[in-house]
């Protein structure tokens, strides 16, 4: 089917901004060329991709399929351009990445400030999603690379994975409202404590949860949260016991300590990853290269 480019190109503007003027403006052209184009795309299509209103535009279920595929695309030319406007050089460009808050706040902040330091031209855009949605950044085309805790249930076969740094996972609690330091607790045990922990949208979920069942336990949250800093305050003034990553244990909290499991829980990674299937960026080699 022959169509033209830029009927997908407005398409896209109007997809991701749920607004004809919005994308008008966006494109420089005029309302009416806009909604003239998508007419001429449906009808091609034999799809009606919008559904419009006087108040708001929302797409149908043809039209979020056919965004899937556009963003993609239109992230790839992005890239190609910005690529290309590099010229071999690291004196401007962007480097996307895409992350968790906390792997942002505990881990890659010295990264990003050396990378600022050696190559200050070069744009630096960071995306925080849980690590899970990261995944769906780097196959949208949205970032060249993310990172992530692993095991993600999220990779697949078209990732290129590099371990850059073991961790354990532990559980903190507060002297002053639970009397568990200096023994060993098992799994069941804490089972009967309230837990806190990150919401069932993460990888970290996905992992806890693993555990408990190979021990035939069933585990209840007492409160999930998307924020282990929110899990460290709540453990603090003792509405639960916390799990969350070893590296993320505040230093300067004498009133909070690391349970003593009698389970030992496997370690887990955090982990580089771009699509092997698509060109890396300079600058995106470059931050790889610091792992």
């Amino acid at each position: 089917m022959d169509i033209n480019y830029e009927l997908y190109k407005v398409f896209y503007f109007v997809a991701i901004s749920l607004s004809f003027s919005e994308a008008s403006k966006q494109l420089y052209i005029s309302q009416s060329a806009v909604s003239q184009s998508i007419k001429v795309l449906e009808k091609k299509l034999n799809q009606t991709l919008f559904v419009r209103s006087t108040k708001r535009v929302q797409l149908t279920p043809e039209g979020e399929i056919l965004l899937r595929h556009i963003e993609p695309a239109m992230n790839l030319i992005k890239r190609g351009e910005a690529q290309i406007l590099e010229s071999n050089t690291l004196g401007g460009g962007q480097l996307r990445i895409g992350a968790s808050d906390t792997i942002c706040r505990y881990f890659l902040v010295p990264f990003l400030n050396r990378f600022h330091k050696e190559y200050p031209n070069v744009h630096i855009k960071v995306t925080n999603q849980t690590s899970i949605k990261c995944v769906d950044l780097l196959e949208s085309g949205q970032v060249d690379l993310i990172v992530t805790n692993y095991p993600n249930s999220q990779l697949n076969n078209t990732n290129q994975i590099k371990v850059i740094k073991d961790f354990s996972d532990v559980f903190i609690a507060s002297r002053t409202y639970f009397n568990l330091d200096k023994k060993k607790v098992t799994l069941h045990e804490l089972q009967t404590h309230p837990i806190l922990m990150l919401d069932r949208n993460s990888t970290t979920s996905e992992f806890v949860h693993h555990i408990f069942q190979q021990h035939q336990l069933d585990l209840v949250p007492e409160i999930e949260l998307s924020s282990n800093d929110l899990l460290i305050d709540l453990a603090r003034i003792g509405l639960g016991i916390a799990f969350i990553p070893d590296y993320c244990v505040p230093v300067d909290s004498p009133d909070l300590y690391v349970v003593d499991l009698a389970e030992e829980l496997p370690k887990r990674q955090l982990v580089i990853v771009h699509n092997q299937h698509l060109p890396v960026s300079q600058a995106a080699e470059k931050f790889i290269g610091y792992f």
